[in-house]
């Protein structure tokens, strides 16, 4: 067997040291490195993607940590990909959400790994959504996606996941950035986090409201977002939360939309990894005339698309 051959082989035997190597390799992102990641993505389909976003101090690292403990006790292998800021002077992910997992990170079924968002608008890039694929190919039962939290165009994550869930919080103006943010109509389920604080009560009355009066009409008729209150400190809910999670993944397989759903996370890697070959492209697109062109365009000499069009044309005959 060759080097490649034995680190996939390795990988699919949950050997966490060539997991976290076949990851590195992700995250570089060199060509030569897209026909190992092709080979991974052929054993990958099993497991079931779990996105967990939200407002920013609603205790999303601590709940998947209590999450990760849960899963643990009914059996369950967990894949954790948390996305971290990126560093402004490295590129890479500030190590907070894996030292706040340090604890669950050393048992055997549980895989953890900090990755930057590397400029991603919505706060996952395509490292992240390859290392997603390994773990899958790993055999992990469930692969959690905690993003770095839900802002004005984060909200990428429902394209990456198969159940997404948004957490809010007591006292943060939680019904006001969730509107702002549109994360209400992402949601496969709600979680209002520090649930043993007195507001509370009062912050999951507002959520119901608001999925009943503004957004009632968007759900499928058969899976209705369920609000649930979650102390990731005491404990309570976080039963419910794991049971919810895998109704979801139920329902989705009996109702079969896993098939949409998979469809549609499909096409979206595919057209964010289109993107970011052209933006690769014109990194280093001297050779196209894209300065030639921008010059004609500030001379009134040819529009911006016609100018865009030109460069998309000359760009057929590159090698990819």
């Amino acid at each position: 067997m060759t080097n490649v051959e034995n680190l996939i082989d390795s990988v699919l035997k949950r050997n966490k040291r060539a997991i976290a190597r076949l990851i590195t390799w992700a995250e570089g992102g060199t060509p030569e490195r897209r026909d190992t990641l092709a080979q991974v993505y052929m054993k990958t389909g099993r497991a079931h993607i779990v996105g967990v976003t939200g407002v920013p101090g609603s205790g999303k690292s601590t709940l998947v940590r209590r999450l990760v403990e849960e899963f643990r006790d009914r059996g369950k292998t967990v894949g954790i990909i948390a996305v971290d800021p990126s560093s402004p002077y490295s590129g890479g992910a500030i190590l907070g959400d894996r030292i706040r997992m340090l604890d669950v990170a050393s048992d055997p079924g549980v895989f953890v790994r900090s990755m930057a968002t590397r400029g991603a608008l919505g706060g996952l890039s395509n490292a992240a959504l390859d290392a997603v694929d390994v773990l899958d190919a790993a055999g992990f039962d469930l692969v959690i996606i905690e993003t770095v939290g839900v802002g004005q165009d984060e909200i990428d994550i429902v394209r990456g996941s198969h159940t997404t869930v948004v957490v809010s919080a007591p006292g943060l103006g939680d019904d006001i950035q969730a509107i702002k943010a549109g994360i209400l109509e992402i949601a496969d389920i709600h979680v209002v986090g520090k649930a043993d604080r007195e507001d509370a009560a009062k912050t999951v009355a507002e959520l119901k409201q608001m999925l009943t009066q503004s957004l009632g009409a968007i759900y499928e008729k058969d899976w209705v977002p369920p609000v649930s209150p979650v102390s990731a400190i005491s404990g309570d809910g976080l039963g419910e939360l794991v049971q919810q999670i895998l109704e979801h993944s139920n329902h989705l397989i009996e109702s079969d939309k896993i098939k949409e759903r998979t469809r549609e996370i499909t096409e979206y890697r595919i057209l964010r990894i289109a993107e970011s070959m052209l933006r690769g492209k014109f990194a280093s697109a001297e050779h196209i005339g894209v300065r030639e062109l921008v010059d004609q365009a500030v001379r009134r000499e040819i529009a911006p698309f016609a100018a865009a069009a030109a460069i998309l044309k000359s760009m057929k005959e590159m090698d990819w």
